[in-house]
């Protein structure tokens, strides 16, 4: 069409450019409405032939892996034409365009000696218009169209156009770069978190050497391979959490979700809603829809603690988790189904609490198909020294040791507590040791023991270093005017470790506080 007819015709050159506007709006809402790539193309081409009347398309792509530009998608024919068909740089039309980076109009393709035809989709009567796609300064791709014959722009003004649409398709191939780049980064910090989790629970890392430990450790690997309910008994502070974590990261559902819930940290209304979530409106403050724990644990497993501290609505709510999989949230009568293991644990005798009604029956042997009893620390004395080493380990990386007389102190003590209080005994301790001795003094005052217990050989010793530390705190106390993180600042320490040390003195008698 030439221009003179184009002055000529302001109706149809107004039509022309409002068709093209149209146009590039339905690409820009393609574009921006899916993440999958092919299905986006789709639409691109399609919008292009409603549009500006396309009647054959292709989209290729650079793939850098293999060095060629791989068609992704054709219009018009079936998209088995595609298979295997690519490109190299400079290769035919195509790959002239990748290479140089400029657009290719051809009027008639029969006569453009450089065409290979490759695909058989285009009318070879026909014209044909290649565009460059482009991140930036890269190209990453060719547009290539084949016009209806019935076009009725001009063809370098319909290169210009496509070349438009190119450059939205160029933002949308970086977005979709982008997208997959991350996707590749949190796969890969994915994986070496799953690796470093199960190093974590591995059965090595958790320490036990009575015949006891030795033989739940046996039990947790058989259970770790099954999905069937685990009730974990023991008293508070004895690792069954610890033991939670092993079975599920060892387990076949280490991929999936582990979600963690403490039965007793919450009242009944708040742990309804943590358990099977709620409903916008539910309840006052339920200002939006919650997930509960059973939904994100799908696929997983879920840690309920301290199980015996339910109340009997939930208990029976839960029961009918455990029998059907089955749950509503609160506000809805919708049914929501989930496949999460359900790992229980709980330091009471649920027997005891079954014959006093506070916990059913029908719910206790649901969650009791396999029981794991843990030893408490002072049933397993042979183990006390080394979980202390490796706490005193991790918290001072290797640095610190313990004099004997801690290492008696230790055994003597039965740490009701249990492994978290031996734990705490050994962060304080390593806290308030100046150097990298840990003596008695450095020791809760309940783990010390009497006095008079104390072996022979090390207290005048422990006693002048006790006093010789005192007097520096109190010398960099008065140098600082009492500022207690300038004072630790100047000995070396943490401001925490001071205030523990200063606690310590307190108790004993000693003025820490300015006159």
């Amino acid at each position: 069409m030439s221009d003179s007819h184009m002055k000529s015709n302001p109706g149809r050159e107004l039509d022309l450019l409002r068709s093209e506007l149209e146009t590039l709006y339905q690409v820009s809402k393609v574009l921006s409405r899916s993440l999958n790539f092919k299905e986006t193309l789709e639409g691109v081409l399609n919008a292009l032939h409603e549009g500006v009347a396309l009647e054959r398309g292709m989209v290729s792509l650079f793939d850098a892996a293999s060095g060629e530009l791989q068609v992704s998608l054709v219009y018009g024919v079936s998209d088995a034409v595609t298979e295997e068909v690519s490109y190299l740089p400079g290769e035919g039309v195509v790959g002239t365009i990748l290479k140089t980076g400029s657009s290719i109009v051809v009027e008639c393709i029969m006569d453009e000696p450089r065409f290979l035809s490759r695909l058989g989709i285009y009318n070879p009567q026909g014209a044909f218009v290649g565009v460059p796609i482009r991140v930036g300064q890269k190209v990453v791709g060719v547009l290539a169209a084949q016009p209806a014959p019935s076009i009725t722009r001009q063809l370098n003004e319909y290169q210009h156009f496509l070349e438009m649409v190119a450059n939205l398709i160029g933002q949308s191939v970086r977005l979709s770069q982008e997208v997959a780049e991350e996707k590749k980064e949190i796969s890969e910090e994915r994986d070496v978190l799953r690796r470093t989790v199960r190093g974590k629970y591995g059965f090595d890392n958790i320490i036990g050497h009575t015949q006891s430990m030795r033989r739940i450790f046996e039990q947790v690997r058989l259970v770790a391979k099954w999905n069937t309910t685990v009730l974990i008994r023991g008293e508070t502070g004895t690792g069954k959490e610890l033991i939670a974590n092993a079975i599920h990261y060892n387990s076949p559902r280490a991929r999936g979700s582990f979600v963690k819930l403490n039965c007793a940290a919450l009242p009944e209304t708040l742990l309804e809603s943590e358990l099977f979530g709620h409903e916008k409106g539910a309840f006052t403050g339920a200002v939006a829809q919650r997930i509960g724990r059973f939904e994100l644990a799908n696929g997983g497993s879920i840690f309920l603690d301290e199980i015996a501290d339910m109340s009997p609505p939930l208990q029976a709510k839960l029961l009918r988790v455990t029998q059907e999989g089955r749950f509503n949230r609160v506000g809805s009568n919708n049914v929501i189904q989930t496949n999460a293991r359900i790992l229980a644990a709980t330091n009471r005798n649920l027997e005891d609490e079954v014959k006093a009604g506070r916990f059913r029956e029908d719910l206790f042997y649901r969650l009791n198909v396999v029981e794991l009893n843990i030893p408490a620390l002072r049933e397993r004395p042979e183990d006390i020294l080394p979980l202390a080493n490796a706490f005193v380990a991790e918290l001072t990386h290797g640095k610190a040791r313990f004099s004997s007389a801690v290492v008696d102190c230790l055994a003597r003590y039965s740490w009701p507590g249990n492994v978290r209080e031996l734990r705490n005994a050994m962060e304080r301790a390593t806290l308030l040791s100046m150097g990298d001795l840990i003596l008695p003094e450095h020791l809760p005052a309940r783990a010390r023991g009497p006095a008079e217990l104390l072996p022979a050989a090390e207290p005048a010793d422990a006693q002048r270093l006790g006093e010789i530390e005192r007097q520096a705190i109190f010398q960099a106390l008065r140098k600082h005017n009492f500022n207690r993180t300038e004072t630790a600042k100047a000995l070396g320490i943490s401001r925490r470790a001071l205030i523990y040390k200063l606690q310590r003195f307190r108790e004993e008698g000693y003025e820490v506080d300015p006159a």
